[in-house]
C-alpha cells in the first residue's frame, strides 16, 4: 500500500495542476467538525456498499483520523483493484484548511 503524509497531500492539493480523489472515512460526527474542502465522505462502514461510486481508472487518497480506519478502507479497496493511497497522520496531521 502506498503512503503520503498530510502534508505532502496538502502540498499536492496547492498544485494547480493536480486533481485529487479525496476520500474520507470518519463518522459523520468527526466529518461535521471538519474535512478536507475537496473530499468525499464515505463512512469506513459504507466503503463496500459505495465502491461502485469509485473508478478503478483513478486514484484515490483515504483519509481518516489518524490513520488507522484510512489504511483498512485502503487495504480493502487495494484487493477490489483500486488505486490507493494512504495518508498517514490522518487529520490529526492535517494543517491545511478545512470546511
Amino acid at each position: 500500500m502506498k503512503h503520503l503524509t498530510a502534508k505532502q497531500v496538502e502540498e499536492l492539493l496547492n498544485d494547480e495542476n493536480q486533481s485529487l480523489n479525496i476520500i474520507d472515512v470518519r463518522e459523520d460526527d468527526e466529518v461535521a467538525m471538519g474535512m478536507i474542502p475537496s473530499a468525499k465522505h464515505i463512512s469506513l462502514g459504507q466503503i463496500e456498499s459505495r465502491m461502485n461510486e469509485l473508478e478503478k481508472t483513478k486514484e484515490y487518497i483515504m483519509v481518516c483520523r489518524s490513520g488507522g480506519r484510512s489504511g483498512k478502507a485502503a487495504q480493502f479497496l487495494e484487493d477490489q483493484g483500486f488505486d490507493v493511497i494512504n495518508m498517514t497522520g490522518g487529520m490529526m496531521s492535517w494543517e491545511g484548511p478545512t470546511n
